[in-house]
C-alpha cells in the first residue's frame, strides 16, 4: 500500500485465540475492499495460541494488515477500543476473526456513509438480511433487543446490537464508550443515536463460527438488558 493513499477505510478484527480463523478471514477480506485504501488492524487480545505468529506471517504477505496488543485487561471491549484508537481510515469497521460477518456487505456499508450517515448498521433484521448458527436463546434474545427497540423506542436500526457497523471515524472520537464486554456495540449505536448522528440499516446474514469455541455465554447479557431499559425508557444519560 503506497504511503501517499489515503486510507478510506479501517478495518479492526479483535482476536483472542483464533488461530483456526484468521487467516481465511482475512483473505476473504481482499476480495471485498480496495487494498490500495484499506487497512486491516488485527488486535491481539491476550491469545494464547498462534494468533500473534499467525498475523505476523500474513502481514508479511499483505502490508495492508497491521498487528497491534491489546495492553489493557482481555476483552473483546478493550480489543477493539485499541483499534479504534489506531485506526487511521474515514471509515472504521469492526469485523469478527471467526468469519461470521459478511465482508460483502462493506462496499454498500462504504455508499451509504458517503450519502452522509455517520453509523451503518450490518443488519440481520431487515429483508434481504439473516442469521444462521449460533446459541439459540443468544438468538432468540438479540432479535427481541433489537427489534423491540426500533419498533417501540425510535432507535432507527433493527440490529442495534450487531458489532459488524461502520461508524464514520470523527464522529466515533467524539463518542466515550464504557462497557467492558461485547455490549460496547451496542453502547456506541445508542450514543450515536441519542447525540444526533445519521444511522440507517444495510442487510447483512451473519454465520455462526465454524472453527473453535464459541464466546457466548448467558451472563453477558445483562449489559444489554441495562442499556435496553435505559433506552427503552427514554433515561439515557449521554
Amino acid at each position: 500500500m503506497c504511503e501517499e493513499n489515503r486510507i478510506l477505510l479501517s478495518i479492526v478484527i479483535p482476536a483472542r485465540n483464533e488461530q483456526e480463523n484468521l487467516e481465511e478471514t482475512i483473505d476473504s477480506l481482499f476480495s471485498f475492499v480496495n487494498g490500495d485504501t484499506t487497512e486491516i488492524i488485527v488486535v491481539n487480545d491476550h491469545s494464547t495460541d498462534n494468533t500473534e505468529m499467525i498475523v505476523r506471517k500474513i502481514a508479511k504477505k499483505r502490508p495492508q494488515v497491521k498487528l497491534v496488543h491489546n495492553d489493557n485487561e482481555p476483552g473483546f471491549a478493550n480489543a477493539l477500543k485499541t483499534g479504534f484508537a489506531h485506526a487511521k481510515g474515514e471509515y472504521v469497521i469492526p469485523v469478527m476473526a471467526d468469519g461470521c460477518d459478511n465482508a460483502a456487505t462493506i462496499q454498500l456499508m462504504i455508499e451509504k456513509a458517503k450519502e452522509g450517515f455517520d453509523l451503518v448498521c450490518g443488519c440481520r433484521y431487515m429483508k434481504n438480511g439473516g442469521k444462521y448458527g449460533g446459541p439459540k436463546f443468544q438468538n432468540f434474545f438479540s432479535k427481541f433487543v433489537c427489534l423491540s427497540l426500533y419498533y417501540l423506542a425510535g432507535i432507527p436500526t433493527r440490529d442495534v446490537s450487531n458489532a459488524f457497523k461502520l461508524y464514520r471515524r470523527k464522529s466515533l472520537q467524539q463518542i466515550c464508550l464504557n462497557e467492558k464486554g461485547f455490549a460496547i456495540s451496542m453502547e456506541a449505536a445508542l450514543k450515536f443515536y441519542f447525540q444526533g448522528y445519521k444511522i440507517c440499516d444495510v442487510p447483512t446474514v451473519w454465520y455462526g463460527r465454524k472453527k473453535g469455541r464459541s464466546k457466548f455465554k448467558i451472563l453477558k447479557t445483562f449489559p444489554y438488558i441495562k442499556l435496553y431499559l435505559c433506552a427503552i425508557t427514554n433515561s439515557w444519560k449521554p
